[in-house]
Protein backbone atom coordinates (compact mmCIF):
# COMPACT_ATOMS: atom_id res chain seq x y z
CA UNK A 1 0.00 0.00 0.00
CA UNK A 2 1.56 3.21 -0.99
CA UNK A 3 1.56 6.46 0.83
CA UNK A 4 -1.47 8.44 -1.05
CA UNK A 5 -3.49 4.77 -0.12
CA UNK A 6 -2.79 5.13 2.89
CA UNK A 7 -3.60 8.79 3.73
CA UNK A 8 -6.86 8.82 2.09
CA UNK A 9 -8.18 5.58 3.74
CA UNK A 10 -6.91 7.00 7.01
CA UNK A 11 -8.97 10.30 6.44
CA UNK A 12 -11.96 8.35 5.20
CA UNK A 13 -11.75 6.02 8.17
CA UNK A 14 -11.92 9.24 10.46
CA UNK A 15 -15.15 10.05 9.18
CA UNK A 16 -16.83 6.89 8.73
CA UNK A 17 -19.38 7.20 11.84
CA UNK A 18 -20.36 10.46 10.50
CA UNK A 19 -24.53 10.92 10.32
CA UNK A 20 -26.61 11.28 8.19
CA UNK A 21 -25.92 8.66 5.51
CA UNK A 22 -26.23 11.69 2.91
CA UNK A 23 -23.31 14.25 4.71
CA UNK A 24 -21.59 10.91 5.33
CA UNK A 25 -21.88 10.37 1.60
CA UNK A 26 -20.75 14.10 0.47
CA UNK A 27 -17.85 13.88 2.76
CA UNK A 28 -16.54 10.57 1.56
CA UNK A 29 -17.15 11.57 -2.36
CA UNK A 30 -14.93 14.67 -1.44
CA UNK A 31 -12.02 12.36 -0.24
CA UNK A 32 -12.62 9.61 -2.84
CA UNK A 33 -10.80 11.78 -6.00
CA UNK A 34 -9.15 14.80 -4.09
CA UNK A 35 -5.09 15.07 -3.59
CA UNK A 36 -4.16 13.81 -0.30
CA UNK A 37 -0.66 16.01 -0.99
CA UNK A 38 -0.76 17.14 2.55
CA UNK A 39 -1.47 14.04 4.48
CA UNK A 40 1.18 12.13 2.22
CA UNK A 41 3.99 15.12 3.14
CA UNK A 42 3.01 13.82 6.93
CA UNK A 43 3.83 10.69 6.51
CA UNK A 44 7.02 11.28 3.75
CA UNK A 45 7.87 13.51 6.21
CA UNK A 46 8.26 11.15 9.55
CA UNK A 47 9.97 7.93 7.67
CA UNK A 48 12.66 10.81 6.43
CA UNK A 49 13.44 11.28 9.94
CA UNK A 50 12.55 7.49 11.32
CA UNK A 51 12.80 5.45 8.01
CA UNK A 52 11.60 2.49 10.18
CA UNK A 53 8.31 4.72 12.05
CA UNK A 54 5.50 1.91 11.75
CA UNK A 55 3.12 3.99 9.04
CA UNK A 56 -0.24 3.75 12.03
CA UNK A 57 1.84 5.93 13.97
CA UNK A 58 1.58 8.74 11.61
CA UNK A 59 -1.42 7.81 9.52
CA UNK A 60 -4.00 9.39 11.86
CA UNK A 61 -1.91 12.79 11.94
CA UNK A 62 -1.88 12.58 8.44
CA UNK A 63 -5.41 12.11 8.64
CA UNK A 64 -5.52 15.24 10.58
CA UNK A 65 -3.94 17.55 8.64
CA UNK A 66 -6.23 16.26 5.36
CA UNK A 67 -9.04 16.98 6.64
CA UNK A 68 -8.11 20.29 7.91
CA UNK A 69 -7.01 21.39 4.29
CA UNK A 70 -10.35 19.95 2.76
CA UNK A 71 -12.67 21.71 4.98
CA UNK A 72 -10.76 25.25 4.79
CA UNK A 73 -10.42 24.91 1.18
CA UNK A 74 -14.31 23.93 1.02
CA UNK A 75 -15.02 27.13 2.95
CA UNK A 76 -13.00 29.27 0.74
CA UNK A 77 -14.73 28.17 -2.37
CA UNK A 78 -18.12 29.04 -0.99
CA UNK A 79 -16.69 32.27 0.57
CA UNK A 80 -15.69 32.81 -3.24
CA UNK A 81 -18.81 31.50 -5.10
CA UNK A 82 -21.77 32.31 -2.40
CA UNK A 83 -23.64 29.83 -4.20
CA UNK A 84 -26.93 30.66 -2.51
CA UNK A 85 -27.03 34.37 -4.24
CA UNK A 86 -27.63 32.13 -7.21
CA UNK A 87 -29.57 29.24 -5.79
CA UNK A 88 -31.82 27.58 -7.82
CA UNK A 89 -34.40 24.74 -6.36
CA UNK A 90 -32.68 22.20 -4.51
CA UNK A 91 -28.76 23.74 -5.09
CA UNK A 92 -28.77 25.95 -1.82
CA UNK A 93 -29.64 22.70 -0.10
CA UNK A 94 -26.78 21.42 -1.55
CA UNK A 95 -25.20 24.32 -0.52
CA UNK A 96 -25.95 23.82 3.35
CA UNK A 97 -24.94 20.54 3.31
CA UNK A 98 -21.35 21.86 1.90
CA UNK A 99 -21.28 24.23 4.53
CA UNK A 100 -22.21 21.38 7.18
CA UNK A 101 -19.24 19.36 5.47
CA UNK A 102 -16.64 22.15 5.78
CA UNK A 103 -17.34 22.37 9.66
CA UNK A 104 -17.57 18.65 10.15
CA UNK A 105 -14.08 18.42 8.09
CA UNK A 106 -12.62 20.94 9.93
CA UNK A 107 -13.34 19.64 13.13
CA UNK A 108 -12.97 16.35 12.80
CA UNK A 109 -9.12 17.01 11.62
CA UNK A 110 -9.07 19.33 14.98
CA UNK A 111 -9.87 15.91 16.97
CA UNK A 112 -7.34 13.52 15.10
CA UNK A 113 -4.43 16.44 16.14
CA UNK A 114 -5.77 17.98 19.46
CA UNK A 115 -3.99 15.91 21.25
CA UNK A 116 -0.47 15.57 19.76
CA UNK A 117 2.38 18.08 19.43
CA UNK A 118 0.54 19.85 16.64
CA UNK A 119 -2.49 20.63 18.04
CA UNK A 120 -0.95 24.41 18.32
CA UNK A 121 0.03 24.44 14.54
CA UNK A 122 -3.50 23.23 13.33
CA UNK A 123 -5.37 25.89 15.12
CA UNK A 124 -3.05 28.72 14.17
CA UNK A 125 -3.72 27.56 10.69
CA UNK A 126 -7.76 28.39 11.24
CA UNK A 127 -6.96 31.62 12.58
CA UNK A 128 -4.35 32.09 9.49
CA UNK A 129 -7.12 31.31 6.77
CA UNK A 130 -9.70 33.61 9.22
CA UNK A 131 -7.38 36.25 8.82
CA UNK A 132 -6.43 35.80 5.32
CA UNK A 133 -10.34 35.41 4.36
CA UNK A 134 -11.20 38.88 6.09
CA UNK A 135 -8.17 40.79 4.55
CA UNK A 136 -9.07 39.49 1.04
CA UNK A 137 -12.01 41.85 1.40
CA UNK A 138 -9.74 45.02 1.57
CA UNK A 139 -10.18 47.09 -2.02
CA UNK A 140 -5.98 46.87 -2.16
CA UNK A 141 -6.04 42.97 -1.14
CA UNK A 142 -3.64 40.94 -2.79
CA UNK A 143 -6.06 37.97 -3.52
CA UNK A 144 -3.95 35.47 -5.08
CA UNK A 145 -1.33 35.82 -2.29
CA UNK A 146 -3.98 35.87 0.79
CA UNK A 147 -5.67 32.29 -1.05
CA UNK A 148 -2.03 30.85 -1.47
CA UNK A 149 -1.13 31.01 2.23
CA UNK A 150 -3.75 28.35 3.09
CA UNK A 151 -1.23 25.82 0.84
CA UNK A 152 1.36 26.93 2.62
CA UNK A 153 0.01 26.84 5.90
CA UNK A 154 -1.22 23.20 5.52
CA UNK A 155 2.29 22.10 4.45
CA UNK A 156 3.91 23.47 6.96
CA UNK A 157 1.04 21.74 9.26
CA UNK A 158 2.23 18.70 6.99
CA UNK A 159 5.99 18.71 8.63
CA UNK A 160 5.00 19.92 12.15
CA UNK A 161 2.71 16.59 12.36
CA UNK A 162 5.08 14.30 10.65
CA UNK A 163 8.32 15.58 12.81
CA UNK A 164 6.44 15.65 15.88
CA UNK A 165 5.38 12.05 15.34
CA UNK A 166 9.00 11.13 15.66
CA UNK A 167 10.11 13.48 18.52
CA UNK A 168 11.38 16.79 18.09
CA UNK A 169 10.19 20.06 16.45
CA UNK A 170 10.99 20.51 12.92
CA UNK A 171 13.82 23.63 12.60
CA UNK A 172 12.67 26.75 11.36
CA UNK A 173 14.68 26.15 8.04
CA UNK A 174 12.24 22.82 7.53
CA UNK A 175 9.06 25.19 8.16
CA UNK A 176 10.52 27.38 4.88
CA UNK A 177 11.02 24.53 2.91
CA UNK A 178 7.38 23.04 3.44
CA UNK A 179 5.84 27.00 2.42
CA UNK A 180 8.49 26.54 -0.43
CA UNK A 181 6.85 23.54 -1.90
CA UNK A 182 3.41 24.66 -1.34
CA UNK A 183 4.35 28.28 -3.20
CA UNK A 184 3.45 27.24 -7.01
CA UNK A 185 0.23 25.78 -6.09
CA UNK A 186 -2.97 28.01 -6.72
CA UNK A 187 -5.99 27.00 -4.99
CA UNK A 188 -5.44 23.36 -4.53
CA UNK A 189 -2.35 20.73 -4.75
CA UNK A 190 -1.88 18.26 -7.74
CA UNK A 191 -1.61 14.57 -6.79
CA UNK A 192 1.31 13.63 -4.19
CA UNK A 193 3.64 12.24 -6.97
CA UNK A 194 3.76 15.39 -8.84
CA UNK A 195 3.92 17.54 -6.02
CA UNK A 196 6.68 15.94 -4.00
CA UNK A 197 9.70 14.88 -5.51
CA UNK A 198 12.09 11.66 -4.94
CA UNK A 199 14.17 14.44 -3.29
CA UNK A 200 11.89 15.76 -1.07
CA UNK A 201 12.22 12.81 1.68
CA UNK A 202 16.24 13.43 1.13
CA UNK A 203 15.44 17.18 1.78
CA UNK A 204 13.63 16.91 4.95
CA UNK A 205 16.07 14.85 6.35
CA UNK A 206 18.82 16.82 5.66
CA UNK A 207 17.12 20.37 7.00
CA UNK A 208 15.82 18.33 10.25
CA UNK A 209 19.05 17.20 11.52
CA UNK A 210 19.50 20.06 13.82
CA UNK A 211 15.65 19.59 15.02
CA UNK A 212 15.64 19.79 18.91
Amino acid sequence: MDDVVRARNAAREALADVEPTRLRSVLDDRLVDTAVTPGVLAIVTARALSPDIAVERVAERAAGVQLIYEGLRLTRRLAHEEPWLAATEGTDIDADLDVLAADVLVSRGFSLLSRTEAADAAVEVVRSFGRDQTQRRQPDADIEALDRNLEEDVFELAVVAGTTAVGGDPPTELLAYARELAADYDGGFPPAGQALSDGTADRIATLSEERV
